[in-house]
């Protein structure tokens, strides 16, 4: 599609079904898999646009209705777009507002032309359409964007899914209405719960648009890892090779890796940012609670192997202190490494991709991290590299 001219996504290697590739765009390549750090308002709580690129982000979320509210979609187009208004100057991805559609249901009616929020700032009536949604996508100026959806709760009857799944397909064809921007890749969501009947029905007939990319939405959200596995093994392979595959919603470590087995190339979470400003640090042996007792004399770093300014600069015993004191510091130097963490997670899940030994790495991995055997949802996702 014309669409896709500024973009190319080149695949590099292969561990089984995992993939390491390269997603070019016009604002810098993107290695794959790449997690994407959450700036749901244009802002990764607490870091500063060069701090992102110095822990190495690649790729930024910005979120359409959050933006489309406050400051407005005009404001940020005055400004050049999101990496001007926002001084990050790399790749973005919006998000379309349909995860909204989950998370604000109390605040919002669903109806064909599009969803009726009553916005959660001053209780004022918006209407959001598809139409509505890739026009503001374009105005703030994001890289690749994302088609309007609903995401399903869960749990949901598949007398509420059908409906649901057949309105964003009937959406997915109006977003592709708007006259696209040749700077812009619009990328469709594959929705079906848990359903793989429906999964089916869902992917066939996004995937028949033939677009830039393509998203598994709708998992994550309050489903066990068994079901979200047996769901997310099913629908992987079944998109296009080609194509960038986009699960939406997911960065917990073991998932990154889990799902890159299966061929995931694109993740978001506002874990590593959220965990921090509870003062939990990522590590390779799990969650490591820096409010505990035992940190407050521990004079090592939080992981010695990390090469992020937190862990160069500060002791454990320090960012205890720091949280307990109430310091600003604190959630920031904590969410610095958490997200440097998860970068560097990829890029040892890409290098071992290009090794071709993907299996054996995410085996050693998940022992160290789980403390013990791992559970059997992780072992047989890392089966299939």
């Amino acid at each position: 599609m014309s669409q896709e001219a500024p973009f190319r996504f080149e695949l590099q290697a292969h561990s089984g079904a995992a993939r390491a590739g390269l997603l070019s765009t016009p604002r810098g390549p993107v290695p794959t898999p790449c997690f994407m750090p959450v700036g749901t308002r244009g802002s990764v709580k607490g870091i500063s646009p060069r701090e992102l690129r110095e822990v190495g982000s690649r790729l930024v979320l910005a979120n359409t209705y959050h933006l489309m509210l406050r400051p407005g979609e005009q404001l940020v187009a005055e400004h050049g777009g999101l990496p001007g208004f926002t001084g990050y100057p790399g790749p973005f991805l919006t998000d379309s507002g349909g995860f909204q559609v989950l998370s604000l249901g109390a605040l919002r009616r669903i109806e064909e032309r599009g969803v009726f929020f009553r916005s959660h700032l001053d209780g004022q009536p918006v209407l959001l359409t598809p139409e509505r949604s890739v026009q503001v996508q374009q105005a703030l100026g994001a890289d690749l964007i994302m088609a309007f959806d609903e995401c399903p709760p869960y749990p949901a009857e598949a007398s509420y899914l059908r409906p649901s799944l057949e309105r964003t397909l009937r959406w997915l064809e109006r977003c592709l209405q708007v006259p696209p921007k040749p700077d812009q890749a619009l990328f469709g969501i594959v929705q079906g719960g848990t359903d793989l009947e429906l999964r089916e029905v869902s992917l066939r007939e996004t995937v028949a648009m033939g677009l830039a990319g393509y998203a598994i939405g709708g998992l994550a959200v309050g489903e066990s890892k068994e079901e979200m596995y047996r769901t997310l093994a099913w629908t992987a392979p079944r998109l296009p090779g080609d194509r960038p595959r986009y699960l939406m919603g997911v960065g917990h470590p073991e998932d990154l890796v889990a799902a890159s087995a299966l061929g995931i190339d694109l993740f978001d979470c506002v874990y590593p940012t959220r965990t921090g400003r509870f003062g939990y640090a990522l590590t390779d042996a799990g969650r490591l609670n820096l409010r505990s007792s035992a940190c407050r004399s521990q004079l090592g770093p939080v992981d010695p192997s990390c090469d992020c300014e937190t862990c160069r600069s500060f002791s454990r015993a320090y960012l205890a202190h720091l949280i307990h004191a109430g310091e600003l510091l604190a959630p920031r130097a904590i969410s610095l490494h958490n997200l440097r963490y998860l970068h560097r997670l990829m890029e040892r899940v890409r290098s071992a991709i290009a090794q071709g030994a993907l299996r054996a790495w995410a085996e050693s991995w998940g022992e160290a991290y789980f403390g013990a055997a791992p559970p059997t949802w992780f072992c047989a996702a890392v089966r299939a590299a």
